[in-house]
C-alpha cells in the first residue's frame, strides 16, 4: 500500500472543493491535520490527526509521532497559512518540501512583496489597477518552470473585489507571453522555491506583466478542475507526486476551456429564498451547479462579501472561452434568490 499523504488542513468546501481530495485520495491514502474532519472530506480519509495546523509546534509532534509507526510519503497544504508548519514537519522529516525560510517568506504576502522587488521582478503597485487579471498555473521542477494553464479572473466590485468567475483556455494567446512567462520564472526565483506547484497571480499592464502575489500551493475556487477539465492537467496529482518525491505528469490531455462563477448577494440581508431550477441539469456544458448557502443564513453583498457569502457556483466547458462565457449565462439564469435587507442595511 502507498505511504500516506499528511494533509494540513482541508481548507473550506466553497474555496477548494473536494475536487483536489478526491484526486489526490484516488492514488494516495491521506491523513487530515485538522481539529475537526469536515463532512464533505470525510469519504476521502484514511486517517484523522486532532491537531490544530495553526499550533506549528503540537503539530509537528502530532506527525512525527504518527510517522513514527508509520512511515510517511509526504506533507502538502494547500492553505497559505499552513506553509511554515509544512516546512518545519519536512525539514524534520527529510520529506521534500519548501525550506522553512521560504517558507516563512511566503507565507507573509508583504515580505514576499519586498523580496520580490528587491530582485527586481516587476511586481504591481498602487497605480497599477488596470489591466486583466491573469494566474499562471506552473510546477516548478528543479531548473525548469512549466506554466500548464492560465487562469483569467473577473472581479467583483471595489472594495472586495472578490472574484466573480475564472476561466482557463487551453489556448490562450497569452502563454505565447514571453514577458509573462519572464515575470513567472523570476518570481519563482527570487523567493526560492522548487518542487511545488505555484499559483502567480498577475495583472497586464499597459508597462507589461506585474505579478501582484505568489502562492506555492494549489490554487482554490476550483481551479485545479479547469485546468484538469479544460489541459486534462491534474494539478492535484502532480502536487502530491512533487510531495512524495516523484515526477508528476503534466503532459496536455485535452484542449478545450472550462470556467465557474460564483453567485454573491445583491443586497446585505438575510438570505429569505434560493432555488436552483431543475432544468439546469438539461444544460448540455455543465459540469456542476452547486448551492454553497441556505436560506436564513445573514449574508453581505458583492462590495464587501468574503468567499462565504458566495449563494452559489457553476462550472461549465466548452470549445474556448466564448464557449463558456455563454454557457455562464445560460446558468445563471436558473438561480432565484431573495434576501431580505436588515434593519441595519437601512440605517446605513
Amino acid at each position: 500500500m502507498a505511504q500516506p499523504v499528511v494533509l494540513l488542513g482541508a481548507g473550506r468546501l466553497e474555496t477548494c472543493g473536494a475536487f483536489p481530495l478526491a484526486r489526490i485520495a484516488a492514488v494516495r491514502p491521506v491523513v487530515l491535520a485538522a481539529p475537526e474532519p469536515p463532512a464533505w472530506a470525510r469519504p476521502y480519509l484514511a486517517g484523522h490527526l486532532a491537531v490544530d495546523p495553526a499550533r506549528e509546534a503540537q503539530t509537528a509532534e502530532a506527525v512525527l509521532r504518527y510517522a513514527a509507526g508509520r512511515p510517511v510519503g509526504g506533507v502538502l497544504t494547500w492553505c497559505r497559512e499552513h506553509l511554515v508548519t509544512a516546512a518545519r514537519i519536512t525539514g524534520r522529516l527529510g520529506l521534500p518540501g519548501l525550506p522553512f525560510e521560504t517558507a516563512v517568506v511566503c507565507a507573509e504576502p508583504a515580505e514576499s512583496r519586498a523580496l520580490l522587488l528587491r530582485h527586481r521582478v516587476p511586481a504591481a503597485g498602487p497605480e497599477d489597477t488596470e489591466g486583466p487579471l491573469v494566474s499562471a498555473e506552473a510546477v516548478v521542477l528543479d531548473d525548469e518552470v512549466r506554466i500548464v494553464a492560465l487562469t483569467r479572473t473577473t472581479p467583483g466590485p471595489a472594495p472586495a473585489r472578490r472574484p466573480l468567475r475564472h476561466c482557463v483556455h487551453a489556448h490562450d494567446g497569452e502563454l505565447h507571453n514571453r514577458f509573462l512567462r519572464q515575470c513567472v520564472e523570476r518570481a519563482v526565483r527570487a523567493l526560492g522555491l522548487n518542487h511545488t506547484v505555484v499559483h502567480v497571480t498577475l495583472r497586464l499592464t499597459a508597462r507589461g506583466p506585474r505579478v501582484l502575489g505568489v502562492a506555492p500551493h494549489l490554487p482554490g475556487d476550483l481551479i485545479p478542475l479547469l485546468v484538469e477539465r479544460a489541459t486534462g492537467v491534474d494539478l492535484a496529482r502532480a502536487a502530491a507526486a512533487l510531495a512524495t518525491g516523484r515526477c508528476p505528469e503534466l503532459t496536455p490531455t485535452r484542449q478545450r476551456a472550462a470556467a465557474v462563477q460564483f453567485a454573491y448577494p445583491a443586497v446585505t440581508g438575510r438570505l429569505t429564498h434560493l432555488r436552483l431550477d431543475p432544468a439546469a441539469e438539461h444544460e448540455p456544458s455543465a459540469e456542476r451547479m452547486v448551492l454553497t448557502r441556505r436560506t436564513g443564513d445573514p449574508v453581505t453583498a458583492a462590495p464587501h462579501a468574503d468567499t462565504s457569502d458566495r449563494l452559489a457556483h457553476w462550472v461549465v466547458t466548452g470549445e474556448d472561452s466564448t464557449d463558456c462565457r455563454e454557457a455562464l449565462r445560460r446558468m445563471a439564469d436558473h438561480l432565484t434568490a431573495t434576501v431580505t435587507p436588515t434593519a441595519d442595511t437601512y440605517a446605513a
